[in-house]
């Protein structure tokens, strides 16, 4: 396979970030005209249902939309052509302008890892140790599973025991699969402790975020801060400098002190208003792993184990004790797409990288243009394309319009195909779209992917009109000032009109 190159390369991380909030905003006359056009739109859609639209009336119904926009300095790129292999462009607006796409580069990742590793591709992670011996000194390899989960670490232990095992005198993690940088080098500095932010290194453990809810108290009380499993946070403690408002912006700023088992909580939450469920980032995810797994080998009785983390592989003469083998790709591909779960398309994209070029020094790297690779063999135009993860969380991700719609065309023809659409979330019922489109036309009929930046959203996806043959369309706007649900609200709105196209 001959690799095309796709940008990416290392930059230095930083060791403080902190949790992305949504910034004070002021509205300008723009943005009061937006909004009150886009609330317009959604009273219209319902109208919409039940009037058909004729090709030759959809570039004019669209462009009185993303008009508003462009007026206002919003770079707008669409694409809606017919799902066919003769495929006919019904609406094109700077289709082959590169702009960010936020979680919408989940569906390249996605679609180039169905194609080169197969879906029922999975992943192993493995204990191994000394053959026939009661006493041990054990190591853990992880090669990057993203659905390993500490039911899965309790099944190693029990292995372990069954296997003869009474003792296990030393723990010694191996991080060492996914080479290059832990966490993507492109990210915001804000993004690295958050949850949505958590790295994918080889030992992954619970998406190596740690969940909790801060609850709102008595106007001027802290916030009571509760972690989701206090089983998994032994030894870990709170600083809360959070509090209880009448009024006001509301916001929850949390991160891991590096270093230390140390949650640091600031915020505010107003008084008599819902909870706020998140979660930060587990800074050493490797350390927190060999931690849970001494922790689980200790509750079944095989000791209590010193542990260590490393990048050098076990010892010769040491064999494969227990292992667990994860769900195949084709089942974790699903939540990536249908719940935009970052940390498995971030695994994902190394795992390619690391299985087209087992050799490589930069599993981020080689995985970026792995990426871009496999989409042109399969005929998606590679100056379409220039990502360096693989979640879209990095705004150095660059890709056009038309470089979706082909992904989304090429996929459909291939054997991947069925797997591939039905891990999209489904306007009005599912996922990311759930609360979408609802009492409209493209309900139940749009399958797509979301993506959320700041002052970026995007769509992509499949669309099934009920009076037009089947289209696929990408909607990417950036550089925006207008509010998220007014945006949402236009590309929604857009969707509504394709999916009450007539063909005449």
């Amino acid at each position: 396979m001959t690799l095309a190159k796709v940008s990416a390369s290392p930059q230095q991380v930083p060791t403080q970030q902190v949790v992305r909030k949504a910034p004070t905003r002021k509205f300008k006359f723009g943005e009061l005209v937006l909004g009150l056009a886009t609330s317009l739109a959604i009273l219209a859609q319902a109208e919409i249902a039940f009037a058909g639209v004729c090709r030759a009336d959809l570039p004019g119904k669209i462009d009185a939309i993303a008009d508003k926009y462009t007026l206002d300095g919003t770079d707008i790129g669409i694409l809606i052509e017919d799902l066919t292999p003769d495929t006919r462009a019904l609406y094109a607006r700077n289709a082959q302008e590169k702009l960010v796409p936020a979680s919408n580069v989940k569906l390249l990742t996605t679609a180039a890892a169905l194609q080169a590793l197969g879906p029922d591709f999975s992943i192993r992670t493995s204990v191994y140790g000394q053959p026939d011996a009661a006493i041990q000194d054990l190591y853990v390899v992880g090669r990057g599973d993203p659905t390993f989960t500490s039911y899965q670490i309790n099944l190693l232990s029990s292995q372990l025991k069954q296997k003869g095992v009474r003792r296990v005198n030393s723990l010694t993690a191996v991080d060492n699969h996914f080479t290059g940088p832990v966490a993507n080098p492109y990210w915001d500095e804000e993004d690295y402790r958050a949850g949505y932010g958590a790295v994918a290194n080889s030992l992954i453990l619970n998406r190596n975020e740690l969940g909790f809810t801060a609850i709102p108290n008595g106007i001027g009380q802290l916030l009571s801060i509760v972690w989701d499993r206090p089983e998994f946070v032994q030894g870990w403690r709170i600083e809360n400098n959070t509090r209880t408002v009448g009024d006001g912006n509301e916001f929850i700023d949390a991160g891991q002190k590096p270093g230390l088992k140390v949650m640091d909580v600031r915020g505010q939450l107003i008084a008599g208003t819902a909870s706020e469920n998140t979660s930060i980032a587990l800074l050493d995810p490797g350390s927190y792993f060999a931690e849970q797994f001494q922790q689980s080998l200790s509750a079944y009785g095989l000791g209590n184990a010193s542990v260590q983390v490393t990048t050098t592989s076990p010892p010769e003469g040491t064999v494969e004790l227990a292992a667990i083998e994860s769900p195949p790709l084709r089942a974790f591909i699903d939540p990536t797409n249908l719940y935009s779960v970052n940390i498995y398309a971030e695994a994902m994209i190394k795992t390619l990288g690391r299985s087209l070029v087992p050799e490589t020094g930069n599993a981020y790297t080689a995985g970026a243009i792995a990426v871009g690779s496999v989409l042109t063999e399969l005929g998606v135009s590679p100056d379409g394309i220039s990502i360096v993860d693989g979640s879209g969380l990095s705004k150095q991700n660059k890709v056009t319009p038309e470089a979706f719609v082909e992904t989304l065309q090429v996929m459909a023809r291939t054997e991947n195909a069925t797997t591939y659409r039905n891990s999209l979330a489904v306007a009005g019922s599912s996922g990311t779209l759930r609360n979408r489109m609802q009492g409209t036309l493209a309900e139940g009929r749009f399958q797509g992917k979301t993506g959320t930046l700041s002052n970026t959203y995007t769509l992509s996806g499949y669309l099934n009109p009920p009076n037009h043959p089947p289209l696929v369309l990408s909607i990417l706007i950036n550089n925006t000032d207008a509010s998220g649900r007014d945006v949402r609200g236009s590309i929604d709105q857009i969707v509504t009109y394709a999916a009450s196209l007539d063909d005449c």
